[in-house]
């Protein structure tokens, strides 16, 4: 089975620096695990290697698509294992580095993403139809009929996996709460996550929005508001919609950017919480252990050697 690497971590942690210094090490190329890099308008905001970084270690799955078009989690691992394939015909060991955690776990392991069939479709909207018709109560009041066990772990308000275990349940037959979930790798990876002391990652938070500023993210997110009726999930990414109170003339230029340095806070727990609950990961601290690095290259060679990582 081949190798991957996965290089994990909350925004601002320090991943990419640390992946281009471990990748020169051991001979790895860079597959990028982040949902917004490859946008080819938007680099700032989400935190794009630079040139200059991307020249030191390829970097794979960045500005591959433009904001004007749809990009999914499933394009996302067609193109990554494409990537990963031809990244190993090189001899060289393929390194997925980012801060998305679904879409790290769907590349990693065989999950169900969907085909996106006529089929399913049909019952999505079915459903979708049903909650603008009589409401995400009623809706999830359909989902505890069917399959209790699954409506418990579900808020009521949380419409979107509702609507999910409601299609699942339609299109196979069988209990949401009931479907397989054994997770099947689909390589042998490793999974090293970077994590330190909250009051380190938020200060280095608060500094990294502080250099997006100077570095022109206003104008970046401008043209993201500009566009906002055209384009998809740019809209979705901290680091820009922050701004349009601005743009409309509702909230102040600092009140804005404060909140941006909150909303990245907020996302990076929610990112530590997924990547503790859903992965695999062996932990490291960047910031305050000087030998981590060696610790981590000790790491990934005892892996590849086939020891105990």
């Amino acid at each position: 089975m081949q190798k991957v690497l996965a290089i994990v971590g909350p925004t601002a942690i320090g991943k990419t620096d640390l992946a281009i210094k471990l990748a020169q090490k051991i001979n790895a190329l860079i597959v990028s695990g982040d949902s917004m890099q490859v946008y080819q308008e938007v680099a700032i905001g989400t935190a794009k290697a630079t040139k200059e970084e991307q020249a030191q270690v390829k970097h794979y799955l960045v500005d591959t698509r433009s904001i004007f078009e749809e990009y999914s989690v499933k394009d996302f691992v067609d193109q990554a294992t494409a990537a990963i394939d031809e990244i190993a015909t090189q001899n060289k060991l393929p390194m997925v580095v980012g801060g998305t955690g679904f879409y790290v776990n769907a590349l990693l392991n065989q999950m169900q993403l969907g085909e996106k069939t006529p089929e399913e479709n049909s019952v999505t909207k079915k459903w979708e139809d049903y909650l603008a018709a009589n409401g995400p109560e009623k809706l999830w009041a359909e989902l505890n009929n069917k399959d209790p066990a699954a409506a418990a772990k579900i808020p009521v308000a949380n419409s979107r996996r509702t609507l999910r275990a409601l299609t699942v349940i339609e299109r196979t037959g069988k209990k949401f709460s009931e479907q397989q979930t054994e997770i099947k790798p689909r390589y042998d990876y490793l999974i090293i996550g970077l994590n330190a002391k909250r009051s380190g990652i938020y200060r280095r938070i608060n500094l990294r929005v502080d250099k997006m500023m100077e570095q022109g993210l206003l104008e970046e997110a401008r043209f993201v508001y500009d566009h906002r009726q055209e384009e998809y999930q740019a809209l979705q990414a901290i680091g820009y919609k922050e701004f349009f109170p601005y743009f409309k003339g509702k909230s102040t230029l600092e009140e804005c950017i404060n909140q941006l340095k909150t909303a990245s806070r907020r996302y990076a727990k929610r990112q530590l919480t997924y990547f503790r609950n859903k992965l695999p990961v062996k932990w490291f601290d960047p910031l305050d252990d000087p030998n981590c690095l060696d610790k981590i290259l000790r790491t990934v060679e005892d892996w590849q050697n086939g020891k105990d990582a």
